[in-house]
């Protein structure tokens, strides 16, 4: 079966500006950038969507948080504020299926998000 993007990215079988990783998740900045600073968390087991059973994968969703909350600060958007987004399916705008957070910063958020 071919990977997904993500999985492939995690493989290092695809470029990617990796500015996180450690043995369950990365962090890279996203190639079609919303805002200053735009990065991706993933896990590198492959998960879907949120809408996959993800009862066994509570402590790995726990860490990605806090992968979130330090990319957050290494890009210094902590202070200011930033944004995290989890897209789930197409309709909500998920276009790899492959969980991930975006991390969002260094401008003014506005709401509602769209």
């Amino acid at each position: 079966m071919h990977k997904c993007l993500f999985c492939r990215v995690a493989a290092r079988e695809e470029p990617a500006r990796i500015v996180y990783e450690d043995e369950h998740c990365l962090a890279f900045q996203d190639i079609a950038p919303k805002a200053p600073v735009h990065l991706l968390v993933i896990p590198r087991k492959h998960i879907t969507s949120l809408n996959d059973n993800l009862d066994e994968d509570e402590l790995l969703l726990g860490h990605m948080m806090t992968v979130v909350r330090r990319v957050a600060r290494e890009s210094g958007v902590d202070g200011a504020g930033y944004r995290t987004v989890i897209n789930t399916n197409a309709d909500a705008g998920q276009t790899v299926s492959h969980l991930h957070i975006h991390v969002l910063g260094g401008r003014i958020m506005r709401w509602p998000p769209g």
